[in-house]
């Protein structure tokens, strides 16, 4: 019987083992698959235009150069695309956020027809593809003279990342025990004074990850900028990376590979900068003063 249970005991540690190390190599596998566009990408921004026409590249560049940056800015506005990018992606953020906390609250706290209908909402407007509600919301903003102008492009931006902002702020609403809430009202705290000093403190992680999405989509977005805004100075990052490819499709890759590098900068390092308020704190505000 010893021998057996041992055998078996054995057995199941071997079997762990194996399952660990093979979610471990998936894992791996999974880091590489996604590493390796950024880190090509990296690579090609530093090549100097003899090394990128090779039959045979390479992962390091044999004579790295910096000249593909300096060609992508006497090219093209970058600096100006990156600030009408900024500005859109940044007040997208806030707006969709200040809107979506409350309406995430009610629709987390009071179930019912509300509740039914926004989720339903969520599915329905993640459902359409763009080129579905590019007329009519064309129309719609040259009816209110937005055509071409930055506030226009937030407005939609805000309206398309706000159902997927509700959504997951809801999550994070559900999240937070009513027993808190119960405590603050026996404390004497109207409905205001709790959301305010004790629900919102519990949502900041919430509400940062939010803030982050709506900004990652706002910033990454191309479509509705390309049709919504024409001059020139009005255009952001992604409308102008996509200037780098000739009449013929034939692209000026040194130049491009060094821009979408530099574009892809802020979402990393805004990323790298809030993730520990992403994870952490979720009881922050539980403790009564």
């Amino acid at each position: 019987m010893r021998r057996g249970a041992a055998a078996r005991e054995s057995t199941g540690l071997r079997t762990g083992r194996a399952a660990r190390t093979g979610q471990y190599l998936a894992l791996l596998a999974y880091l590489v698959f996604l590493a390796f566009p950024f880190v090509w990408l990296i690579s090609t921004a530093f090549k100097p235009a003899r090394e990128l026409g090779s039959l045979h590249p390479t992962w390091i560049p044999e004579h790295p150069t910096l000249d593909n940056f300096r060609q992508a800015f006497e090219e093209q506005p970058l600096l100006q695309a990156a600030g009408n990018s900024l500005v859109a992606a940044v007040s997208a953020a806030l707006i969709a956020v200040v809107i979506a906390t409350p309406m995430a609250y009610v629709m987390a706290r009071h179930r019912g027809r509300f509740a039914t209908a926004a989720t339903g909402w969520v599915v329905v407007s993640q459902a359409f593809p763009f080129v579905l509600v590019i007329i009519p919301l064309f129309l719609i903003l040259k009816n209110l003279h937005l055509i071409n102008t930055l506030w226009g492009l937030i407005l939609v931006y805000v309206v398309w990342s706000l159902p997927f902002a509700l959504w997951m702020l809801a999550g994070y609403v559900r999240a937070v025990p009513t027993e808190l809430e119960e405590a603050a009202a026996v404390d004497g705290a109207g409905r205001v004074r709790t959301l305010v000093s004790v629900v919102a403190p519990l949502l900041a992680p919430g509400i940062v990850a939010t803030a982050l999405f709506a900004f990652i989509t706002a910033w990454n977005e191309f479509f509705f900028a390309l049709v919504l805004l024409k001059t020139p100075e009005k255009q952001t990052l992604p409308v102008v990376l996509t200037h780098f490819l000739g009449a013929e499709g034939v692209a000026d890759l040194g130049p491009l590979a060094a821009a979408a590098f530099l574009a892809t900068l802020p979402s990393l390092v805004l990323f790298a900068f809030i993730q520990r308020r992403i994870t952490g704190g979720m009881t922050a505000g539980a403790v009564k003063h």
